[in-house]
C-alpha cells in the first residue's frame, strides 16, 4: 500500500506540470492586458511599459512559464496582479469555504444517489422504479444554474425559508449543497441500481436467501458490498465535477469560495491567481482519485494496487 501511495504520488508530477503549462498558456490567449488593467486606461504607454517590467511580462512566455514552474515546486505560487498579495494567501483563505461546498454537495449526491439507486433496485421495474428513474433523469438533464435559480426562487423569493445568498450559517449550506449535488445524485443513482441488480441476480446471493437470511442482510451486507466498487469510481468523478460545478454555483449564490476566486481573477487577468486555483483544484482532484483506488482495494480485495 505504502508503495502504491507513493508511486501515484511521484505519478501527480507530470499532472501538475500539464496542468500549470495548459493553464498558463491559455491565458494567453484572453483579450487584454494585465498591465493596461492594473495602470488603467487613462495611463501613458511608459507607464504600461514600467509595469510590464516590473511584472515580468515583457520577458519571452517560456522563461515566464519556467521561472512560474521553479517557484510552485518551492511552494510560492506567486503575488497577485490585482491585489498585490501572495496567490496562496489567497486560495487558503477561500479554499475551506470550497471545500465546505463540496463536501456538503458529495454527502447529498451519496445519500440521496444510493438510497435511490438501492430502492429502484430492490423493486426493479415496479411503479416505483419507475418514478425514482424518472426524477433521476430529469437530475441529470437540469442544467445546474437553471436548477440553483428555481430553488432560490421558490424557497426564498416565494416562501422565505432560506436565505438568498451567503455563506454564514448552515441554511446558507442548504441550497447551494443541493443545487452542486442534486445532479450527481442522479448519475449515482443510476449507476447504483444498474450495478445492484447485477449482483443481486449472482449464484451466491441466491444460496444466501435459500439459507434463510433476512433480505435486508442479504441486500446490504451481500449486495451493496460488491455492488459498491462501480459505484465508488462514479462518486469519485463526481467529486471532481462538483469542484467544476463550483465555479457556477459559488456565482449564483455569492459564495467567496475558490470558484468565486478564480472568476474574478479570470476578468482581470491575473495570471498567478488563476494558475494557482487551477492547480490546487487539480491537486484535489489527484488526491480524491488516489483515495477512490484505495477504497476499491478495500471493498474487493481482489483488486491489486500497482
Amino acid at each position: 500500500m505504502f508503495m502504491f501511495i507513493f508511486r501515484r504520488l511521484i505519478q501527480t508530477i507530470p499532472v501538475i506540470i500539464g496542468v500549470t503549462f495548459v493553464v498558463f498558456f491559455i491565458m494567453q490567449l484572453v483579450p487584454g492586458d494585465p498591465a493596461v488593467l492594473l495602470a488603467g486606461e487613462g495611463a501613458s504607454r511608459e507607464t504600461i511599459e514600467a509595469l510590464r517590467e516590473q511584472l515580468g511580462l515583457n520577458r519571452p512566455l517560456f522563461v515566464q512559464y519556467f521561472e512560474y514552474l521553479f517557484n510552485v515546486f518551492q511552494g510560492d505560487f506567486g503575488i497577485s496582479l490585482k491585489n498585490s498579495q501572495p496567490v496562496l494567501d489567497e486560495i487558503l483563505v477561500r479554499l475551506p469555504i470550497t471545500m465546505e461546498l463540496a463536501f456538503f454537495s458529495i454527502l447529498i449526491t451519496i445519500v440521496l444517489g444510493m438510497a435511490a439507486g438501492i430502492i429502484s433496485a430492490i423493486k426493479p421495474y415496479s411503479l416505483t422504479d419507475t418514478g425514482v428513474m424518472l426524477v433521476a433523469l430529469l437530475g441529470i438533464s437540469l442544467p445546474s444554474f437553471w436548477f440553483g435559480l428555481m430553488m432560490m426562487y421558490f424557497f426564498s423569493v416565494k416562501l422565505h425559508i432560506l436565505p438568498v445568498a451567503g455563506w454564514d450559517s448552515i441554511l446558507h449550506v442548504i441550497l447551494p449543497s443541493f443545487t452542486l449535488g442534486a445532479g450527481g445524485a442522479a448519475i449515482v443513482a443510476r449507476m447504483t441500481r444498474s450495478s445492484m441488480l447485477e449482483v443481486i441476480r449472482q449464484d451466491y446471493i441466491r444460496t444466501a436467501r435459500a439459507k434463510g437470511l433476512r433480505e435486508r442482510v442479504i441486500i446490504y451486507k451481500h449486495g451493496l458490498r460488491n455492488a459498491l466498487i462501480p459505484v465508488i469510481t462514479v462518486v469519485g468523478l463526481q467529486f471532481g465535477a462538483l469542484l467544476g460545478g463550483t465555479v457556477l454555483v459559488e456565482s449564483i449564490f455569492a459564495i467567496n469560495g475558490l470558484g468565486r476566486l478564480i472568476v474574478d481573477a479570470i476578468r482581470m487577468r491575473d495570471l498567478p491567481m488563476v494558475q494557482g486555483g487551477v492547480l490546487v483544484a487539480s491537486l484535489i482532484f489527484v488526491a480524491v482519485n488516489l483515495l477512490v483506488d484505495i477504497f476499491y482495494r478495500f471493498f474487493n480485495k481482489r483488486i491489486e494496487l500497482n
